[in-house]
């Protein structure tokens, strides 16, 4: 009786099984009460009696006969016979048959019963149990009340590599590290003492013995009790997440990388951004490395090994050390390192486990690795649309774990996605090269010399906004001495509008060479730009959701022999001006239409400007950002022109600090003009009227002019061309002529009358008397022309300083 079972469920158990005694003949000796409820019979109608006869219906006998067989030559039995009732009816019953040795009294057969259903039932539970500490794939581990390990199963086993019998009696976390340990022991002791159960909280599992491998668990708790509410310990459900962990934190790495690279079309943030994903979550440090074709926007060479630069870095902790190389800096991959070899062929790396004197052995990573320890490598292609880009490089040293073939596939994955953002950014970076490229030329390299005013200028492109601008700025010298100051602004951005821009500016200059009224160039800028739209809409350019084309514009003439300042302005903000004693004011011009509006008319003021005074000139971009009002933007800019900063340079920086931010929104275009004025003694000017006699009294003026201003060699041939302009005047125009010098930079000759009638160069016949007077002028001058005003005209010429005598 000593093997039967203890527990009170087992239904062979001393106190509900039925318990029966059989001699050696099979005769029934000994009958319990359990007995006599199953079957009916009270122990004095079977004992003595044999068992076949008592028990067993006719129809079962053989069955029984076979098990009563095995149970001799076995030495017992176990199994589900059929017994019959007292009343006839048959029961299935569960026994269990033990030899009982009587000495020199023989054998007797012990046997023990009970009802079919129950032993199965129980014998379910048992299987349940075993199943748990054999078979379950899902850990158990049985705590006690002193959080001491009573048991554990053979998953546990399995799952830390450490005996089962290893565990009984050692403390709560005893074989995990420290922090692992001690989140375990809090845990068993707050179910120990609250009773709660805790359902499917993630545990970090890392044993003292491996440190380096890493395995995540599912932990449910719950108490133990008996049933009279006694705690007897705290069992533990844990199942290895280890992989599906893993997967989890792929998936949420590329959902980072889809989420938080290429939020930009730039080069080095995108290389920033790649770096900054990889750790902490895949590496401990990590850098990517382009080459420097790429970084300029250029397609790369193939199988290229460098030169590269560093444009992303990362590591984990504030305090720790990142790869060498900071960004930006050029990074040189000797022959033999993983990288250049990277590079070349586009092949990934990984080095699971690097040798101690790795990071210093020849041949090697060289002065390429983090100095940190660094035990596991990757290098993985940054490649796209069949070029290799650059490398990722990611180190291991603060993890344990050395990076597994699946981490090498995760960073293909990352890198691969990262490659494609990279050379987006790196083909806008070419077109935005190529469109500023085109920009440039557009706009003018320098200042040409002229003597009428002193300029400086600012021009910045916009950095915060998609695409360029169509801002433009010019200065143009005119004939007299005088300069055109031009500035304008397309509507729109890109290619479109810069491509306009350079249209705009070359109508402009052609327009400026015919010495036309700053409201007649912009009338004629405006039939211009009429056309270019009408172009565009007959070809379907209309680029998504600009104005087909559309532009304002300001120009300005300044003559520095009168002071005087003609200007107009075509929707453009108003110039302003800076007196001399330092008061500021802004012109107070009629707007105009911005260009492209067609029909409307522009109207010229002509205003008055000390020697010294500053004007300024403007696009939106100054006084236009979209945090700042126009109006509070324009106070600010007269503030900063108050206070004049001495030198003209520092003038025009001032204003830009004082109003441009640093990445603008806009493009900015700024021109300061310093008026100057031509001495009066470098100007001569006479009143000759219309009689033949004003020619030759032309040619004296001219003589002794040109001898006091020390420019005898000039004499002749401006006599000559002073000569044949006034003989026109005389012989065509019909009214009085206005002959002026100029002395400056050239000698200018100027006639005027007050005829619009339009001078015609032509080739004379040699039979023609008449008809080379303006082809002598052409052959004199190095320039000439026509300017008409609205009292008549004026026809020039010019003549370097330094020129000899015909």
């Amino acid at each position: 009786m000593t093997e039967l079972s203890e527990s009170h469920d087992d239904p062979f158990a001393p106190h509900l099984a039925a318990l029966v005694v059989l001699d050696d003949r099979g005769v029934v000796v000994g009958w319990n009460r359990r007995a006599q409820e199953l079957l009916g019979h009270p122990d004095t109608a079977v004992i003595g009696r044999p068992a076949l006869e008592v028990l067993v219906d006719p129809a079962d006998l053989p069955a029984v006969t076979e098990a009563a067989a095995k149970c001799r030559r076995a030495g017992g039995w176990a199994g589900v016979l059929t017994l019959r009732h007292r009343d006839g009816q048959l029961v299935e019953l569960g026994l269990r048959a033990h030899e009982l040795s009587r000495g020199d009294r023989g054998r007797e057969w012990f046997l023990a019963g009970a009802p079919a259903g129950d032993v199965l039932e129980w014998q379910r539970d048992r299987a349940v149990l075993d199943g748990l500490y054999r078979q379950c794939p899902i850990g158990l581990v049985i705590h006690g009340p002193d959080q001491r390990i009573l048991r554990v199963n053979r998953a546990i086993e399995r799952f830390s590599g450490v005996p089962a019998a290893d565990f009984r009696g050692l403390s709560t976390g005893r074989m995990l590290l420290a922090d692992d340990a001690r989140k375990a022991v809090d845990r068993v002791r707050q179910v120990m003492q609250t009773g709660r159960p805790l359902v499917h909280s993630e545990q970090f599992v890392r044993l003292e013995q491996d440190p380096a491998r890493e395995r995540v668990a599912l932990v449910s708790s719950f108490r133990m009790e008996d049933p009279s509410g006694r705690v007897l310990g705290v069992a533990e459900m844990i199942e290895d997440i280890t992989e599906r962990h893993r997967a989890q934190r792929r998936l949420a790495l590329l959902d980072q990388v889809g989420s938080r690279i290429g939020t930009t079309l730039d080069v080095a943030e995108t290389a920033r951004e790649l770096a900054e994903v990889m750790v902490p979550h895949l590496a401990d440090h990590a850098s990517v490395d382009l080459l420097q074709a790429v970084t300029r926007g250029e397609e790369p060479t193939r199988a290229v090994a460098g030169p590269v630069v560093r444009l992303g870095t990362c590591s984990v902790g504030a305090q720790q050390p990142g790869p060498p190389h900071p960004e930006g800096h050029p990074v040189e991959f000797g022959p033999g390192t993983p990288q250049a070899g990277c590079l070349a062929e586009g092949r990934p790396l990984l080095e699971p486990v690097l040798p101690p004197d790795w990071v210093s052995a020849a041949g090697r990573q060289g002065a390429q690795a983090p100095d940190l320890g660094a035990h596991s490598l990757i290098v993985v292609p940054l490649a796209a649309r069949g070029l290799v880009l650059g490398v990722m490089t990611l180190w291991r040293s603060r993890r344990p774990d050395a990076f597994e073939t699946d981490d090498l596939t995760l960073a293909q994955e990352l890198a691969s996605r990262a490659a494609v953002a990279i050379d987006n950014a790196r083909r806008f970076t070419q077109q935005q090269q190529t469109a500023f490229t085109l920009q440039s030329s557009l706009l003018p390299r320098t200042v040409p010399d002229q003597s009428a005013v002193e300029v400086a200028l600012r021009y910045l492109p916009a950095s915060a906004g998609p695409g360029l601008g169509g801002d433009w700025f010019d200065v143009i010298p005119l004939s007299g001495a005088r300069v055109a100051l031009v500035v304008g602004d397309v509507v729109g951005r890109g290619i479109h509008a810069a491509a306009t821009m350079g249209r705009l500016r070359t109508a402009v200059h052609t327009l400026a060479s015919l010495d036309l009224e700053p409201d007649e160039v912009l009338s004629r800028l405006d039939d211009l730009v009429d056309l270019l739209a009408a172009e565009h809409e007959a070809v379907g350019e209309r680029p998504v959701g600009e104005q087909v084309v559309g532009a304002t514009c300001l120009y300005a003439v300044y003559d520095p022999v009168s002071g005087r300042c003609s200007v107009a302005r075509a929707g453009h903000p108003p110039p302003v001006v800076t007196a001399p004693d330092g008061q500021v004011a802004v012109l107070d011009l009629p707007a105009g239409p911005p260009l492209g509006l067609g029909g409307l008319p522009f109207e010229t003021r002509d205003i008055e400007l000390a020697e010294g005074s500053l004007l300024c000139l403007y696009t939106n971009g100054i006084i236009g950002e979209r945090h700042i009002d126009a109006d509070v933007g324009l106070t600010k800019l007269c503030t900063a022109l108050a206070r004049p900063a001495g030198a003209l340079e520092r003038t025009c920086q001032a204003v830009i600090d004082a109003l441009v931010p640093s990445r603008p929104s806009d493009d900015v275009v700024l021109l300061i003009a310093r008026t100057r004025m031509l001495p009066p003694a470098d100007v001569a000017s006479w009143r000759l009227p219309a009689e033949p006699a004003s020619a030759g009294r032309a040619r004296t003026l001219i003589s002794a002019k040109l001898t006091e201003w020390g420019l005898e060699h000039l004499a002749f041939t401006t006599e000559l061309i002073a000569s044949e302009l006034v003989t026109n005047v005389c012989r065509y125009a019909g009214g009085p002529a206005t002959l002026r010098l100029i002395r400056e930079q050239c000698l200018v000759c100027e006639v005027s009358d007050t005829s619009h009638t339009s001078p015609h160069l032509r080739h004379a016949r040699t039979t023609d008397e008449g008809g080379r007077g303006l082809f002598l002028v052409a052959q004199m001058a190095e320039r000439w022309g026509t300017r008409y005003t609205r009292e008549g005209k004026t026809v020039w010429t010019e003549q370097p300083l330094t020129g000899t005598p015909v």
